[in-house]
């Protein structure tokens, strides 16, 4: 029978990728308000410094490029020596994204953003899982998102990838199933993070051109902070849940696929003028 165990994440050591900025960056900030010593990594080393001079909990911080698995496993290497506390999570969250068409697609976009999604992902897996096993306890972390559960227009790359992270920590999961280590998927929705500024950009989903256009589109349509984000994943987590909806929309996703696995994608389009003067009036009120 399998065995399942609780996560402890208070006082633990956390590894995040990605925490230079968005929800890496705050969950870095809440897992240190629970006295998590904290092994930081990001490819932006300005981000990761700004992240590390919010911590007041021990903190290892290191440029790093998750894509390189040598230097994934000389960092994890370095953090086991370096841990104070036993090992609580490791949160795989480094992530980016193009916009392109599968038909028009530049191949390097394609191979960035798998590397980065999913093979840093593999990579940071791989790296920290024998410490994890070998303590018997603590949580691998790996963030999809919702289109880890939907294919959308001008994101074939990120919904491979994102698909690929849900798929690779399932199976990871049954793999653990009589050990007290955990595989946990995250999908969050929009959350309101700079990687669509980050983004390398061809054409949006209605064919426009206009860079900021897309950018503006995803700060209306994203309605959650990296701050709710984090609190909904450290929840989760605690609570022992092997896959978690970080949003709103990521729930109604969730849910539409269930309803309707092949058309969901008529139906958000016969939903978009609604969600779009939805996303008006709310900008509306904040303004």
């Amino acid at each position: 029978m399998a065995r399942r165990s609780p996560t402890i994440v208070t006082g633990r050591t956390a590894v995040i990728t990605g925490a230079g900025s968005g929800i890496g960056r705050a969950m870095a900030q809440r897992l240190a308000a629970h006295g998590c010593p904290l092994a930081l990594c990001d490819w932006d080393d300005d981000g990761l410094r700004d992240t590390a001079a919010t911590i007041a909990t021990p903190t290892l911080a290191r440029k790093l490029d998750v894509r390189d698995r040598g230097a994934q496993m000389a960092f994890a290497a370095e953090v086991r020596e370096w841990a104070p506390a036993p090992f609580g999570i490791v949160f795989n969250n480094a992530g980016v994204t193009v916009s392109q068409t599968a038909a028009g697609a530049a191949p390097e976009d394609d191979e960035w953003v798998i590397d980065v999604n999913f093979w840093g992902v593999v990579h940071g897996t791989r790296a920290y899982l024998p410490i994890l096993l070998e303590q018997d306890a603590g949580a691998i972390v790996n963030v999809s998102s919702v289109f880890g559960l939907i294919g959308f227009p001008t994101q074939s790359a990120y919904c491979a990838s994102k698909f690929a992270v849900r798929g690779y920590t399932e199976s990871l999961r049954h793999e653990l199933r009589d050990t007290g280590v955990r595989a946990v998927a995250v999908h969050p929705g929009g959350i309101k993070t700079h990687i669509v500024d980050n983004a390398r950009f061809h054409v949006d989903d209605r064919g426009g051109t206009d860079f900021e256009a897309m950018r503006a589109e995803f700060q209306r349509i994203a309605r959650t902070s990296p701050e709710q984000a984090a609190e909904t994943i450290h929840t989760g987590i605690e609570r022992g849940r092997d896959r978690i909806l970080v949003g709103p929309d990521a729930g109604f996703l969730s849910l539409l696929t269930r309803v309707a696995p092949v058309r969901y994608y008529d139906v958000l389009k016969r939903l978009e003028p609604v969600m779009r003067r939805q996303s008006v009036s709310k900008r509306g009120e904040s303004a």
